[in-house]
């Protein structure tokens, strides 16, 4: 389905003026075209003109399980024209589906005397187009030894050309916080990429966890680098080369583990999504290769956790709420991650834990006035509810989320 806003676009706008604003919130929420959105995305998604298994539209299949988002990239050693080219056709692809273009044109991704006029004249011909969401700088630039100079010029050409479209660049989980920290002014958007699941475990970490919970580890990086101002996002693994590559092994995240490095980097502070490797053919059977996408494993296992997210689901609200000042104190373990958030009369707590033993954690600091819902997804279990708290079991790498309600007498 067409998002609502670009459809009010179509109806009473002239092609040239069909722009998505997508801003950011003082409380680090994406707001496009002013509604409040927690971005989820793919790198790459299915081809352009791809379709699903049965047929249907890929970009719109993704599109009804909360997909915002794609980059919308080529190869560095595609020709421009071609590069436009095609780059355009997903712009286009993507503006009637109601997705946007995270635009990513490595030729002047990184930007000096050389190429900044050719960054001046793209941005100046796709900056209104209805598929553009953001503009992708070079990737993983630290790791690459891309000059901070180089991002920074990228960063500010496009503002100044382009006020309505973030920029958005994504780190290698490599280096250290304060080598990353010099890129901090060169973006809006922080991420970066962390893909634990294979073997070895822990190959693709520089830190010494080598646990799925690395992913909260270098969410925790990214908080402390992109600082109180700007959000930052997680980039996921479906695939990588790391598991494809002669003598690796293929192993794909579990449902429970993908659900786990989803839920943690949310705690963790993640204002939005990316999935990374669908598009990586040595992860595909025959029937996948045909439609150049992996959709035996969203099918079986990505599409059941971005279920849990999309819009229309118990839990958006809380997805696109601000942080709650509501602060709870955890005992029976270390290693629980926690998070509330407060949308409408609701108090969501979400919890996950790293992998010590299972014990029973005991939570505690609730206001007055609340009274226990459900456990989101996992009704109905209830946990032990008492005055200002509650305590529940958690496995490792477990992950339950609860919902409070506020009584009448306790609404503001």
């Amino acid at each position: 389905m067409m998002h609502f806003s670009l459809a009010v676009r179509l109806l009473v706008l002239p092609l040239s003026l069909l722009a998505a604003d997508v801003r950011i919130g003082p409380d680090k929420v994406f707001l496009i075209d002013g509604a409040r959105s927690f971005p989820i995305g793919f790198t790459t998604a299915p081809p352009p003109d791809g379709k699903t298994p049965d047929g249907r539209d890929a970009y719109a299949e993704l599109k009804q399980f909360g997909a915002v988002y794609h980059r919308c990239g080529v190869p560095p050693q595609t020709p421009m024209p071609e590069a436009l080219r095609r780059i355009e056709h997903m712009l286009d692809r993507s503006a009637a589906t109601g997705l946007l273009c995270a635009f990513y044109l490595p030729h002047i991704a990184a930007t000096d005397d050389s190429n900044e006029n050719e960054l001046r004249r793209v941005v100046g011909k796709y900056r209104r187009h209805p598929g553009l969401g953001y503009w992708k700088g070079a990737d993983e630039p630290e790791w690459g030894k891309v000059p901070v100079e180089k991002i920074q010029r990228f960063h500010d050409v496009v503002k100044s050309l382009d006020a309505s479209h973030p920029v958005w660049i994504t780190q290698a989980p490599r280096g250290a916080i304060e080598s990353l920290k010099a890129y901090d002014s060169a973006y809006d958007v922080g991420a970066i990429d962390i893909y634990p699941i294979g073997y070895p475990p822990g190959a693709h970490s520089h830190l010494p966890n080598k646990n799925i919970s690395v992913v909260g580890d270098y969410a925790q990086w990214m908080s402390e680098i992109s600082g109180p101002a700007k959000p930052f996002w997680m980039i996921l693994q479906i695939c990588w080369s790391g598991v494809t590559n002669p003598g690796k092994t293929l192993r794909f995240p579990t449902f429970p583990e993908e659900r786990y490095m989803t839920y943690q980097s949310i705690i963790l502070g993640a204002r939005g999504l990316m999935y990374f490797g669908g598009n990586v053919t040595a992860g595909m059977n025959d029937r996948d290769k045909a439609l150049g996408w992996n959709w035996t494993y969203y099918s079986r296992v990505l599409k059941h956790v971005l279920d849990e997210l999309k819009p229309g689901s118990p839990l958006h609200p809380a997805l696109i709420a601000p942080d709650s000042k509501i602060k709870l104190d955890v005992d029976g373990a270390t290693d629980v991650d926690v998070l509330v958030r407060e949308a409408g009369q609701r108090v969501f707590v979400l919890a996950a834990r790293r992998e010590s033993a299972t014990s029973e954690v005991k939570f505690t600091g609730l206001p007055e006035g609340l009274t226990f819902d459900r456990v989101l997804y996992e009704e109905p279990r209830r946990p032990k509810v008492f005055p200002g708290g509650f305590s529940d079991w958690f496995a490792p790498n477990e992950v339950h989320v609860y919902v409070f309600e506020r009584r009448p007498s306790a609404a503001n």
